[in-house]
Order: C-alpha cells, then sequence, then structure tokens
C-alpha cells in the first residue's frame, strides 16, 4: 500500500521562463521573502559604513557570515516554493 500523497505547498515564485531557478514573486509571501532577504543583506552590508567600529576586520567577518546564511536560507525558501520546482526550462515548450 503506497503512503497518502502530501500536497505540495504553495507557490511564493515562478519558475523563469528560460534556465534554472525562480523568477519573480507571484504571492505576497514571496514578495515578503525578498524584502527581509535585501533588508538584511543591504542593511549589514551598508550598515558597517555608518557604524563606528572597534574591531572592523570582526565585522566585515559577522556581516559576510549573516549574508551568506541569508542568502542560503532565501535560496532554499525558492527553491520549495517555486512553481514547478526549479528545472531546465527553455522556453514556450515547458
Amino acid at each position: 500500500m503506497l503512503p497518502p500523497h502530501k500536497p505540495s505547498p504553495p507557490a511564493w515564485f515562478a519558475a523563469k521562463r528560460f534556465g534554472y531557478g525562480a523568477g519573480l514573486p507571484i504571492a505576497w509571501q514571496g514578495w515578503v521573502a525578498l524584502g527581509l532577504f535585501l533588508a538584511v543583506t543591504l542593511g549589514s552590508t551598508f550598515g558597517l559604513s555608518v557604524l563606528p567600529l572597534r574591531r572592523p576586520l570582526l565585522a566585515v567577518g559577522v556581516v559576510m557570515v549573516l549574508n551568506l546564511a541569508a542568502t542560503v536560507a532565501f535560496f532554499w525558501v525558492c527553491k520549495t516554493r517555486t512553481k514547478g520546482g526549479w528545472k531546465w526550462r527553455w522556453g514556450t515548450r515547458d
């Protein structure tokens, strides 16, 4: 006996028409995810230039790790919430 089919989560991003990956958001949750990603990465990066730093090398390292973690998390969200999944697409054929 087969286990019951687990429904896929609702799509937040459209699939790219050409190439591999996700396109623009198609749901408000996707726009929120994109906004949070941009706020974290741009905010932490530009924060380096306006905050007085006693240990600048440590601050740069923390920002790099934070940006890497935000990027990995955002890619995971995009991959799991893209309509049709991530696969190579050739345009109108798919």
